[in-house]
């Protein structure tokens, strides 16, 4: 336990205390596919939900046609003041392609779909996901309480020990050995922004309705380091906190195929480049992979160091390889895969809320 302040603002959990929080005046955006329907993590995370009485819940649903009833039902159980968006559907597809908006689909997109839809009907809006074995009530009020206190964005952070393991690989062994090799060439805030959270990869996130309609999202895997690089462009240092929610257990992913952490470290690089070069960083992408290897192998010297402090188990040579692997994501980003904020979408969170609620045939399937 410490209670070290960094460059943007620490909310530490010192006493094990939940916050106040406006809760009441909140929605919580879950996104989901039928990969969740009737799991345990998720039922858990909804029924835990359920004790933090939020003003809505807003779940952006990707699943086929066939499997939308079904999940529709299992959400409806639960006691909660529930929006399903079906973001997939026929008519949400017709109505992105309308205006050009329709491109790739992924979770990025289906959290901007349920952004606007929620900062259109809320003040303040969460966003986590479903996959947190040790999700409990309080992870909410958390994330709220930094937003009662004036500021409009907040970031969860939490240690990835499980199975006397190290894990949050991609942060570890990706994106902070990255940011910090970009750092050592490039004297820019917004570097020094990306550099200030403790986990910058976690999925877990508060924005006042504002901040929520005002950001640009990724379409893909890029979601939470495209919403890093909106919030520092609209609030800075001053308006952003990160907010100690404990240890978190999640599922895990393999390094390879397409769900894979190596395809993820492709849709995080693309991220991270567009808000460097958007804030005027241009990395020298020649010479930026071997300055990231070197970085990234001083960092698995001194995970070893840290798992042998705790007793766990440390595998370097695994480490060393994925730090490969992720080295060839490290490319120019190509093309504009990212979202128009809602303040200038050319469509309204009201056709998307009516595009994408299931119909009765729909959920009766």
């Amino acid at each position: 336990m410490e209670y070290v302040q960094e460059r943007v603002t620490t909310l530490h959990d010192l006493t094990g205390r939940v916050p106040d929080a406006p809760t009441d005046r909140a929605a919580v955006v879950v996104p989901m596919t039928e990969r969740e329907h009737r799991s345990r993590t998720a039922g858990r995370v909804l029924s835990e939900l359920e004790a933090v009485a939020p003003g809505r819940v807003v779940v952006p649903l990707r699943a086929p046609t066939d499997r939308v009833g079904d999940v529709h039902r299992w959400l409806s159980e639960f006691d909660l003041p529930l929006t399903v968006l079906w973001c997939n559907s026929p008519r949400v597809v017709r109505l992105l392609e309308q205006h050009d908006l329709n491109g790739d689909a992924g979770k990025g997109r289906d959290v901007w779909l349920a952004l606007g839809v929620a900062a259109a009907e809320s003040e303040f809006v969460v966003c986590h996901d479903a996959d947190a074995k040790t999700y409990d009530a309080g992870v909410v009020p958390r994330l709220l309480a930094p937003l009662g206190f004036g500021f409009s964005f907040a970031k969860g952070y939490y240690a990835r020990v499980e199975g006397e393991r190290l894990y949050g690989r991609l942060f570890r062994l990706f994106y902070a050995p990255l940011v910090r090799a970009l750092r050592e060439a490039h004297d820019a805030r917004v570097l020094e922004y990306l550099d200030a959270f403790r986990y910058a990869l976690a999925g877990e996130f508060a924005v006042t309705a504002d901040l929520a309609a005002s950001l640009r999202v990724e379409r893909d895997w890029g979601l939470e380091v495209g919403t890093l690089g909106g919030a520092f462009e609209r609030v800075g240092f001053d308006g952003s906190a990160q907010v100690d929610l404990g240890r978190y257990e999640h599922d895990h992913r393999t390094v390879s195929g397409p769900g894979g952490l190596s395809a993820m470290s492709e849709g995080v690089g693309r991220a991270l480049f567009r808000v460097c070069e958007t804030h005027g960083v241009e990395p020298a992408y020649g010479t930026l992979p071997e300055r990231y290897r070197a970085t990234a192998r001083e960092f698995v010297r001194r995970y070893a160091a840290d798992a042998a402090f705790n007793g766990l188990r440390y595998d370097v040579t695994a480490e060393r390889e994925q730090v490969e692997t992720y080295a060839e994501a490290i490319e120019p980003p190509g093309g504009d895969a990212v979202l128009p904020a809602w303040t200038d979408a050319p469509i309204d969170p009201a056709e998307v809320r009516a595009a994408a609620s299931p119909t009765l045939r729909e959920r009766q399937h």
